[in-house]
């Protein structure tokens, strides 16, 4: 497991919230892609303060493909409810955190383990 597989499960939530968005004819929010983006810097700030607890459960297929399927899932019916709101909060989350993983295998930030 590792950096690679929480790319692959954020790339496939990513095609889903975007499948979504066509779907829904929806037009992203800037201001909620945003507010996406800053809840995953801070969940990940979070989350790193434990960061081996964190990545023990991660490392579990189980919570990987749960994690993945509540995402898709909650999107789909936060797509009934506030497309616009949920699909870009979705898309920012992940766009985020894509880059926060090529920004970390670039060596440009350091590993999560150590941001504290």
């Amino acid at each position: 497991m590792g950096t690679r597989t929480d790319a692959a499960l954020a790339v496939l939530a990513l095609a889903a919230f975007v499948g979504l968005a066509v779907l829904a004819d929806v037009s992203l929010s800037p201001f909620f892609l945003l507010g996406g983006g800053i809840a995953t810097i801070a969940f990940e700030l979070l989350a790193t303060r434990e960061y081996d607890t964190v990545r023990r459960y991660w490392d579990r297929r189980s919570v990987q493909i749960g994690s993945l399927v509540a995402a898709i899932g909650g999107a789909v019916v936060g797509t009934r409810i506030a497309p616009v709101v949920i699909l870009s909060l979705c898309c920012g989350a992940t766009m985020t955190y894509l880059a926060v993983l090529a920004l970390v295998r670039a060596g440009i930030v350091p590993p999560l383990q150590r941001w504290w």
